[in-house]
């Protein structure tokens, strides 16, 4: 691994959990930006098609859908649909007729770039807002070295096992595939192998246990595999779904912004589908085991 991509993980590492930490409008603010830089690399991609989506009113509106998941008020998922429709009216109304993947590009922009990312929003700062918008750095800290982990916000504690779910998937399927791999998991991405799959999946099942322990959930064996599994096999699927459009965009990374790692998108795109299927996890699933 080359230095600047060992500098940018430990950089990316340490942004990520200041905004975990922090919460409330920290990491919507954090967020924002993320998408934001994500999404204008997806229309970088689509416009390399000779594609003319509404790139501009989309990352508005997206920003908005991020702002409307921070403060609860129950409107996220009403909002989505009228955003659509605020982007297609201003598709219908611009010199040049739109075509049918200049709107369907522009849609799926909200979608996949907007919609979906918000879930962490809903999840971090909107699942729990009595202890969300801020973090107890006056508790005792001492607790924590006898695996009390009561004193953490919940929101805090279930964003940030999900998250170290999907970082020990990318890094246990690329170490592993790299290692043992030899049966290609999909012509969409040649170097992902299925053995690097497997030992992916097998290793957002060990933390997703590893979590569900400590933070003492009830049959916490049977919750800890069913998030590792689920958090395993949706992060792949964000990543082999990016993998896709550059592969049709004939690009090798979405963008140069990362050093060593590519694009926001190339270092963010096993977090997308993801989100929703967390969100309701634990606001629906969890509660039932």
């Amino acid at each position: 691994m080359s230095l600047p991509r060992v500098i940018s993980t430990i950089v990316a590492i340490a942004v990520a959990l200041c905004m975990l930490l922090l919460g409330g409008w920290y990491f919507t603010i954090g967020m924002c930006i993320i998408v934001y830089l994500g999404q204008s690399e997806y229309f970088k991609l689509v416009r390399a098609k000779g594609i003319e989506p509404a790139s501009k009113i989309t990352l508005v509106v997206s920003q908005v859908l991020l702002l409307v998941g921070a403060i609860g008020s129950g409107i996220d998922d009403a909002l989505f649909p009228v955003a659509g429709t605020l982007i297609c009216f201003y598709l219908l109304f611009l010199p040049k007729i739109a075509s049918i993947a200049d709107i369907s590009t522009s849609l799926f922009g909200l979608f996949y770039g907007g919609y979906l990312p918000s879930y962490w929003i809903r999840l971090r700062v909107g699942f729990d807002p009595v202890t969300a918008s801020s973090f107890p750095f006056d508790t005792n800290w001492s607790r924590l070295l006898d695996f009390d982990l009561s004193i953490l916000p919940r929101a805090f504690a279930i964003t940030l096992l999900s998250f170290m779910c999907i970082m020990v998937t990318d890094i246990g399927a690329y170490l592993f595939g790299k290692w043992l791999g030899r049966t290609r998991l999909s012509e969409i991405s040649p170097k992902k192998t299925v053995e690097g799959a497997i030992f992916g999946i097998m290793s957002s099942v060990g933390m997703g246990l590893s979590g569900a322990w400590v933070l003492h959930w009830h049959h916490w064996y049977i919750g800890g595999v069913a998030l590792g599994i689920l958090i395993g096999m949706t992060s792949m699927l964000g990543d082999l779904t990016e993998s896709v459009m550059k592969r049709d965009a004939g690009v090798k990374d979405s963008g140069d912004l990362i050093p060593g790692h590519g694009g926001m998108l190339d270092r963010t795109d096993s977090y997308i589908f993801t989100a929703p299927l967390v969100y309701y996890f634990f606001k629906l699933v969890l509660p039932l085991i």
